[in-house]
């Protein structure tokens, strides 16, 4: 893990995508491109926008792996990691930092290859997990940020779409809510699904001695340790940019059987410091 603090205005957007697969010619090129175009652009009347990489930068299969095929893995190790750091050349500066996947970790052999890439980049490697720390510019503090590549798949086997997603993000909610206490947005990419899990209200009643009242939990609230109730934190599962099928050639997850996903990012709409909203971007 990486214990990271950014300065950042209290009005800003934060861009939290990952699985790019540079390397494979099921990555969407076109939504990536989409995505650097929004980043370096003015978003909801704001032009402060930073983001967060959630690794699997590279496809990083190479010719021993059983997922190989000469017809979807484009160029070779060498090539997409020069490729990887074009890609990210004109948002470096926007890049709060950049995890490790579970891709080119299978390389480790011959090095760390996203560290190699952060440092080509000067951005901050992020590890597999990263803790970030966001405040303004006099050191104020404004939320953290948990975020990690992730390891395991989301999926649900209701009949019904609106139960499967709402047990999807169930799912995302209980793979993340053990794992940090205090931070306001959790993130993680190498699931492919883009899923938002919203903080979640409750109405309770209390008294002024006189009369009754109703009253809601609020997303935003800590204690004195810091620590924030689960049910009031966002949690995100960052999507990916890694098609499901190509005309003409057939991947890996077509072969594997598995289904459509949306494909994209989130951002997160920070106002005055508190996180509006956490919307979904479909490339």
């Amino acid at each position: 893990m990486k214990l990271i603090k950014k300065t950042v205005p209290l009005d800003h957007n934060l861009f939290l995508f990952g699985d790019d697969h540079q390397g494979s010619i099921l990555r969407h090129k076109e939504g990536w491109e989409q995505l650097v175009d929004m980043i370096n652009s003015e978003y909801e009347g704001v032009s402060a926008n930073f983001g967060v990489d959630h690794g699997d930068i590279i496809e990083a299969i190479t010719i021993d792996d059983p997922r190989y095929d000469g017809e979807t893995t484009e160029g070779n190790i060498l090539a997409q990691i020069e490729d990887a750091i074009e890609n990210r050349r004109k948002i470096s500066d926007k890049l709060v930092c950049i995890l490790e996947g579970n891709h080119p970790l299978k390389l480790w052999r011959f090095g760390n290859i996203t560290e190699k890439i952060c440092k080509e980049l000067g951005v901050e490697y992020g590890t597999w997990t990263a803790k970030i720390t966001y405040e303004s510019a006099k050191k104020k503090f404004i939320y953290k940020h948990f975020c990690a590549h992730g390891h395991r798949s989301i999926n649900s086997t209701a009949d019904d779409e609106k139960r499967r997603r709402s047990n999807m993000e169930l799912i995302l909610k209980r793979l993340l809510k053990n794992k940090c206490a205090d931070s306001l947005i959790n993130s993680i990419g190498h699931t492919h699904k883009l899923l938002i899990c919203e903080p979640t209200e409750k109405l309770y009643l209390v008294d002024d001695g006189k009369n009754i009242k109703a009253k809601y939990t609020k997303a935003q609230a800590r204690d004195e340790t810091g620590y924030i109730n689960p049910d009031h934190r966002w949690y995100v599962s960052t999507g990916s940019f890694y098609k499901l099928y190509e005309n003409g050639v057939s991947g890996y997850a077509e072969r594997f059987g598995y289904d459509p996903v949306e494909l994209g990012f989130a951002i997160a709409i920070v106002r005055g410091g508190i996180i509006q909203d956490v919307r979904k971007i479909i490339i």
